[in-house]
Parts: structure tokens; C-alpha cells; sequence
């Protein structure tokens, strides 16, 4: 069953999802609805491939009715993500983090994130598609303006290249309409709405959505730098400084060259990170190298860095290490690294950033009052451990390496999280048989 809703003619679970619309959506002309609050069902009519890559993405997942993650520390430091007027509780001002995990809403400073279909779809497409130009996230005032204030907004779609179609028209007296939805080849007569004018595909309405081109910010590390730039907590420390990394690099590829490679003529908009397990595999090089020397094993662990920022990045919370295994001829365990998480044990196994407060000690993100130890691997950096393994009985020496979004001491405070968020990823293994001489 479908039911028309300003303009378009959609599925009835969307349009009762639209319908619930607050504040400036409320207002009037249902055909004048902001381009900010379209839904991706919209764009999928068109879209399919990509919505499917983006229904799947962190992107898509980024607000805390989704993230459990998100939504625990949201729980704590702002409320309930379903009500109304809610604040950051310690400045009492409208909660930054939204500008970046449901900026929809923050363009409209709602807080009820379920008030809206394109709410509560967080980092949705109108949400990339709408940003026109890049500011920084350095304000004037000194202050950080982060995610949506970082850029100047479109109420018209933004895209890498549009559709350049002046000198066409203009030799076809204006009357060509089509071309193009999906693909850009010279005999696609599809149904395409950015170029002004409402269209019908597959039996469904879809509205104008003129689309103007953006290269400078869309195929460049602009379109990422207002969210993952640099987050500061109220005390001025860094938590999450994934840009500033990438400067220091000197790196000369865009984000999107990771994260939203090009396959079969289309852009992956899944953009994978730290959730995804293929980019944490691709991440880092992991090997280990044995060699006897007397009685012992003279072992080497490699760990070099792929990526032009730190590894791990990010929330500071997200962590690595490696664990070191020898093995006997009969699969039993005889020398080890460390028991269980090597935090302890053997610190230099372990790749994090820390935060502390005033005395030095370990702080939580929000009321750290300075950096903490950061043994992280920076952009590129290649970094090699030695280890000295007592040779007795050992005929295999294996190396793992995992991955944590979070620390072990937030793994214990978030009892309530899914196993798949606290549990470590192995992103890596290798494995060296021993042979005696």
C-alpha cells in the first residue's frame, strides 16, 4: 500500500514515520519540506546498490537510538534520545555531539530523534549531500566548531560532479529532460530528479532534487574533516584527533581513497572503519619472526602501519594489542606474552590513548584534564618488539592481533552491551614452526 506525502508517493510505513514531523516540518506546505529531512527510502527508489552499502554502514547506525555505544555515553551526558529539550547536563547547552551523529536534527535543534525518518537515519544521504563548503572546524571566536557548524549547508543536493548537461540543452533548444539517474552513459534515458524537475520511477513519485556540483569539498578529505577532525571534551584535551593525524602525515589522498574506494563503476558508501572487520584486517601489517639462538628464541613482532593516521583512531577508547604464543608438539601452551589482556603484563603489546587527570592518573574521556600515554602506531610508522622465548619444547610460535572499541575497564562498565561490541576482534594471525637443528 502506498500513500502520497508531500509530493512523493511512498511506502505507508515511511509516510507514518514522516508523519510524526516536529517543528519547522510541521509548518504548512508539505511541498515545501526541507530538503534536510527526505529520507534515504527516497533515494533508494534510484539508489539501490548504495543505499543497501549505507543501510549497513556506522553511518547509517550513528545516532543513539542505533549505536549502543553512542547511546550509553549519550545515556550519561545528555538523556533520553526520544525526548524533547534535552541538554548536555554538565554545560547546559544544546548537545554538540548531535551535530555530527544526527545532524539532521541539529539543523532543526530537536533532540527528539525519533521525531523524524531522516533523524533518526543519522548520517544519512541528504545529510553528506546537502554540505555546499568546508569552514574548519577553527572558529573565529577561538572556539571548535564541530560537524554541521563546520561547513556552510544547502537546501539543494551537492554532489562531485552533478550533471554538466549546459552545452546539451543548449543544442537541443532546452529539450532534453532525462539522462542519467544512475549511470552517466550517453544512451541512459532514466527518470533522473537532479535535474530539476519531479519524476516517476517504478511506479513512485520522486520530487525535484536538483543537484549542483561540489568537487572541491564531495572527492576531497573536506566532506570528512567536520566530524572526525579533532573532538576536544570541556577541558580542552583531545579525545578524538583523527584529522589532525592526517595532516601531520602529509598525506596527499583523500579520505574517500580508503573508505570509499571505487568498484564496478560505483562509490562504496558503507565506509568502513573501525567496525568493519576487512578495513581492521587491511589495517596494519602483522608478522613474527623466530630464530633459535642457544636456549632461546630470538623473536621479533612487526607491526607496521598502512594508514595515514594513527592506528587505532578515533574514539579514544578504541584499543589494539598483540598476544605471543609458543606452542609444544602437543598444542600446549608453554611460554606466553601475557595471561589474558597484556595492559599489565606486557604494556608494550598494547596500542591505546590514554587520558589522565591532574595527578596523572587514568581519567574517562569527559573529565580528563590531560593527555595520557599514547602508545599508539602513528601514520606509517613501522615498529618492531623483541622478545626472548625459552626454546625448551617449542615447536610453534604463533602472533595474534585484536582489535577492542573499547577499554577493558569500559568493557566491565558496559556489562550491558552485545558480546560483538566488547569482545576483541583477531584482525591478524602468523605462525612460525620451529625445527632444532
Amino acid at each position: 500500500m502506498r500513500r502520497l506525502f508531500a509530493g512523493l508517493s511512498i511506502p505507508l510505513g515511511l509516510a507514518l514515520g514522516l508523519a510524526g514531523i516536529a517543528g519547522p516540518a510541521a509548518a504548512g506546505d508539505e511541498a515545501s519540506e526541507p530538503m534536510h529531512l527526505i529520507s534515504a527510502e527516497v533515494c533508494q527508489t534510484c539508489h539501490e546498490e548504495i543505499y543497501r552499502q549505507w543501510k549497513g554502514s556506522m553511518h547509517a547506525n550513528s545516532t543513539a537510538l542505533k549505536d549502543p555505544i553512542h547511546g550509553a555515553f549519550y545515556g550519561m551526558e545528555v538523556g533520553d534520545p526520544t525526548a524533547e529539550g534535552q541538554i548536555h547536563k554538565k554545560s547546559g547547552t544544546y548537545p554538540v555531539c548531535l551535530q555530527c551523529h544526527a545532524p539532521n536534527a541539529a539543523r532543526d535543534k530537536t533532540t527528539k530523534l525519533d521525531a523524524n525518518v531522516a533523524y533518526s537515519e543519522g548520517v544519512n544521504c541528504v545529510a553528506c549531500h546537502t554540505l555546499k563548503s568546508y569552514k574548519g572546524i577553527q572558529g573565529e571566536d577561538g572556539k571548535l566548531r564541530l560537524g554541521l557548524k563546520a561547513y556552510e549547508v544547502s537546501d539543494q543536493l551537492q554532489g562531485p560532479a552533478a550533471f554538466p548537461r549546459g552545452v546539451q540543452k543548449l543544442a537541443a533548444a532546452g529539450d532534453d529532460l532525462f539522462g542519467g539517474a544512475v549511470d552517466d552513459a550517453e544512451d541512459s534515458q532514466k527518470p533522473n530528479p537532479h535535474l530539476g524537475e519531479p519524476v516517476e520511477m517504478d511506479g513512485i513519485e520522486i520530487p525535484a532534487l536538483p543537484m549542483d556540483a561540489s568537487p572541491v569539498l564531495m572527492k576531497t578529505s573536506d566532506a570528512c574533516m567536520g566530524c572526525h577532525d579533532r573532538r576536544n571534551n570541556p577541558n580542552n584535551v583531545a579525545l578524538c584527533a583523527t584529522g589532525d593525524e592526517f595532516i601531520a602525515s602529509g598525506s596527499k589522498a583523500a579520505c574517500q581513497s580508503c573508505h570509499m574506494p571505487i568498484s564496478g563503476g560505483l562509490v562504496d558508501h558503507s565506509m568502513g572503519g573501525g567496525h568493519d572487520h576487512g578495513m581492521l584486517k587491511r589495517s596494519v601489517v602483522f608478522d613474527v619472526q623466530s630464530a633459535l639462538d642457544g636456549d632461546v628464541l630470538k623473536t621479533k613482532v612487526l607491526l607496521q602501519n598502512s594508514q595515514p593516521h594513527s592506528v587505532p583512531t578515533g574514539a579514544p577508547f578504541r584499543n589494539m594489542y598483540f598476544k605471543l604464543t609458543a606452542y609444544n608438539d602437543q598444542g600446549e601452551v608453554v611460554w606466553q606474552n601475557a595471561e589474558g589482556h597484556p595492559s599489565k603484563d606486557d604494556p608494550k603489546a598494547y596500542l591505546y590513548y590514554g587520558l589522565a587527570d591532574d595527578k596523572g592518573m587514568p581519567a574517562p574521556p569527559p573529565t580528563a584534564t590531560q593527555p595520557g600515554e599514547d602508545t599508539r602506531l602513528k601514520a606509517h610508522e613501522t615498529r618492531e618488539i623483541a622478545y626472548e622465548i625459552p626454546s625448551e619444547g617449542v615447536v610453534l610460535v604463533r602472533g595474534e592481533l585484536y582489535y577492542n572499541l573499547m577499554w577493558p575497564s569500559l568493557v566491565e562498565k558496559f556489562s550491558q552491551l552485545p558480546t560483538e561490541l566488547t569482545d576483541p576482534v583477531l584482525v591478524a594471525e602468523v605462525e612460525q614452526s620451529i625445527v632444532a637443528p
